[in-house]
């Protein structure tokens, strides 16, 4: 049972689907859902949920999420379920959605952030989803223009996550952005056998983390090539 007194918090996880396509090279969205239904979060931020070639449909179906009580924010457009491939679904009567936004990320590839606001149990949250690029060069530059892209929005208790193709365990991004604090990294890629922490969050002012991990029950293993992590959130 759970006391009156014990701090409210929120699941987020964060999910790179793979376009819904596993490791046994098949594209099954429906399996996509079983991994979101064994994770139990209120929030998720999805990277790759578009297929890749204009006009870039969603991979994972609106009437798929629909169905399973799922809401999309809004973020893409023409059949997109977002932008650059990353999404932000949610699920629950207490969050209520206030906002949302596109972030260019510098660069040689196209690369892209999303910025989604809601009211919830905790308060006014910011959540960033993102996907950085594969050269080390160009993360840098894409984690200091988040850095200044969050320093010019109001004020929000917020949360950076996704995929930052970051394979050192070195603090490198804690130091490109002392303003956030990365969640300890653990092992997300590859799925089957995780040995990368490619999936990362931070958080901003306002919140901590109180416990996270990575999701790895079936199907998980096999249903991407990436392992969802999470985060329960509370008030600092």
């Amino acid at each position: 049972m759970t006391s009156s007194c014990d701090p409210v918090s929120l699941r987020l996880a964060s999910y790179n689907i793979q376009k819904c396509v596993g490791l046994d090279l098949r594209r099954q969205p429906r399996r996509i859902m079983t991994v979101l239904d064994g994770i139990g979060a209120s929030i998720v931020v999805l990277q790759e949920a578009d297929k890749r070639l204009p006009p870039r449909p969603a991979a994972l179906p609106h009437f798929v999420l629909n169905e399973a009580g799922w809401q999309i924010a809004d973020l893409g457009g023409a059949g997109s379920l977002g932008w650059h491939g990353n999404a932000v679904i949610w699920r629950g009567d207490k969050l209520r959605l206030t906002g949302t936004g596109h972030i260019t990320l510098p660069g040689l590839e196209p690369r892209g952030a999303v910025r989604v606001e809601f009211d919830t149990p905790l308060g006014p949250l910011r959540v960033m989803g993102v996907h950085l690029g594969l050269i080390a060069q160009y993360r840098r530059q894409q984690v200091l223009h988040l850095v200044q892209e969050t320093e010019d929005l109001v004020p929000m208790p917020t949360i950076w996550a996704g995929d930052f193709n970051e394979w050192s365990r070195q603090p490198i991004l804690d130091r490109i952005a002392p303003q956030m604090q990365f969640v300890p990294p653990r092992a997300s890629f590859p799925a089957p056998r995780p040995m990368g922490a490619l999936d990362r969050m931070a958080v901003g002012f306002g919140l901590r983390v109180r416990d996270h991990g990575v999701h790895s029950d079936r199907p998980a293993h096999i249903a991407s090539d990436h392992l969802p992590i999470w985060a329960d959130l509370e008030i600092a």
